[in-house]
């Protein structure tokens, strides 16, 4: 893997399926050899084919046999439940070419159990956490020459997905489910990287009901988001920010991130409520900060209390750290943190992430997984 440059050419061929550890290998209509150039010191954050993707169909009760399929498409039966009724989840992590020239996933366990905990709560059949680390474990070693090299701030992102894809008419979770993972290049997802934004507080939008499936990664809940986010960029913001569901005095979450913050006394804060998605991201955060002795807060964040902190940022997988350095409600406007670049705790936790995730500093804590 790897190689000089920043220019690699990969080359897809018939050769795959002997190479492939899986059961079955599908075969595409595509041509035998694609040839794609890809420029790793201009990935941006977009859907870049790969070699394959991993797939298992749920029947009777069980998981059955991995499938590795070279077609991108999903052929699906017009009455899945998760077209019509909303059975659908997914995730997202992120596998680094290693300083030691290794790859691994970076806290591919957390996400499987999350993974599990959203079946749970639309009524699919959770995928097993060994299940789901050994299918990324496959389909990221099948896709291996698209791992951006170490050195190119780039990660082989990785979408784990589960539906229904049985019919019903009825509003009844379906028979039959499909679990697959595919994967994808990637860059950073703000095309000025780890430089400060704006964010809006679009008035009139909710993210997710107060008891409702705020707190799990179903695929509604983005859609959801779409018009908030969309409104935000129409007036020049690139995230848009949620507030409380019950009375719009607290802050919840931006557009697809947990909202975090460090007060002028050096606390780490990031709001606690049932409608928020407990981020894998977030929690990296915390345990570094807790290990830097820095007070760590989950708790109600009011909008009034804004002012008063000292840097605030929006924290994902897609980008670790995104620094926030002003908040727009109406004619209200709050400033945090430097106007340019990032402030020097949010600088020192992401530069500590990325050091784990790039095998740099030591992983005392678990969460890399060879691959």
């Amino acid at each position: 893997m790897g190689g000089s440059g920043n220019l690699k050419r990969i080359t897809v061929d018939t050769t795959f399926g002997r190479r492939a550890s899986c059961a079955r290998v599908r075969r595409s209509n595509f041509s035998e050899k694609q040839f794609m150039a890809i420029d790793w010191s201009r990935l941006g954050f977009q859907y870049v084919n790969t070699r394959c993707h991993i797939r298992y169909t749920w029947r009777d009760g069980e998981w059955g046999d991995e499938v590795m399929e070279e077609s991108p498409y999903l052929p699906m039966h017009i009455a899945a439940t998760s077209l019509h009724y909303g059975q659908a989840a997914f995730e997202g992590l992120k596998a680094f070419a290693c300083e030691d020239g290794a790859v691994r996933l970076f806290r591919a366990e957390d996400h499987g159990r999350r993974f599990a905990t959203t079946a749970r709560r639309v009524l699919m059949p959770e995928v097993p956490t060994e299940l789901f680390v050994d299918a990324i474990r496959k389909v990221v070693k099948a896709n291996e020459d698209y791992v951006p090299p170490y050195g190119t701030n780039g990660a082989l992102y990785i979408r784990p997905l589960l539906i229904g894809s049985g019919p019903r008419i009825g509003v009844q979770p379906a028979e039959e489910f499909t679990f697959l993972v595919y994967v994808t290049p990637v860059g950073d997802y703000y095309p000025s990287g780890l430089s400060p934004v704006s964010a809006l507080v679009v008035d009139g939008h909710d993210r997710a009901a107060p008891q409702g499936v705020g707190n799990v990664k179903v695929a509604g809940n983005y859609a959801a988001g779409m018009m908030a986010s969309r409104i935000a960029a129409a007036q020049g913001y690139p995230i848009n920010l949620f507030l409380d569901p019950r009375e719009h005095r607290y802050v919840e979450e931006f557009g697809t991130s947990n909202f975090i913050a460090i007060t002028g006394d050096g606390r780490y804060v990031t709001p606690a409520a049932e409608s928020i998605l407990r981020s894998v991201t977030n929690d990296t955060l915390m345990t570094l900060a807790e290990e830097d002795d820095m007070p760590v807060e989950r708790r109600q964040v009011a909008w009034e209390e804004l002012p008063g902190f000292s840097e605030i940022g929006a924290c994902g997988t897609a980008v670790i750290i995104t620094p926030v350095n002003r908040i727009v409600r109406g004619d209200e406007v709050v400033e945090a943190g430097p106007r340019e670049g990032v402030g020097p705790v949010l600088q020192r936790l992401y530069d500590r992430v990325r050091g784990i995730q790039k095998g740099e500093i030591e992983d005392r804590w678990g969460w890399l997984t060879a691959v």
